[in-house]
């Protein structure tokens, strides 16, 4: 089973209330290959909501303690991203997920990149909050820019 981020699959999840859609993440849901997850609304946010990014390291700085996950506006959301997070990890055990497609850039699912902290849509390398915890626990998180080039041919879209 292959667990994903929920905008991936369409659903208007994301901050600002919509999807990322991606043709080939649907295929995997249509063929009851792939179950929709996300992080933040299983930490406590609601859609939409405040934009949010780390800030003082990526997310396995969060998880250490050394860094935090802080919305636009200055309020400390640290303990909401872990939250969801950590029951992002207990679903992945329960379904037994093989992979781990997380959507990039996102402040809990970026696989390879972030958004530096400094809200200004400048990116960096580093994980979100989730990709790190999962990544911990041995699971193979990647995002949706690598999800062909790691199924090859083993799906068609």
């Amino acid at each position: 089973m292959i667990l994903v981020s929920s905008c991936l699959a369409g659903l208007e999840v994301r901050y600002n209330g919509t999807h990322s859609l991606d043709e080939g993440i649907m295929t995997l849901m249509r063929e009851k290959k792939a179950i929709a997850v996300c992080p933040e609304l299983l930490g406590g946010f609601s859609t939409p909501r405040e934009p949010a990014e780390i800030v003082g390291g990526e997310g396995g700085d969060v998880l250490d303690g050394k860094a935090k996950i802080i919305e636009k506006s200055g309020r400390d959301v640290t303990e909401l991203y872990i939250k969801g997070a950590n029951l992002t990890l207990l679903k992945a055990q329960e379904v037994g997920a093989t992979l781990v497609v997380l959507k990039e850039n996102s402040p809990s699912c970026g696989s390879a990149t972030i958004y530096n902290g400094e809200f200004k849509g400048k990116k960096k390398v580093g994980n979100g909050v989730t990709a790190a915890l999962l990544r911990r626990h041995g699971f193979t998180v990647i995002s949706e820019e690598r999800l062909f080039d790691y199924l090859g041919d083993g799906i068609r879209f």
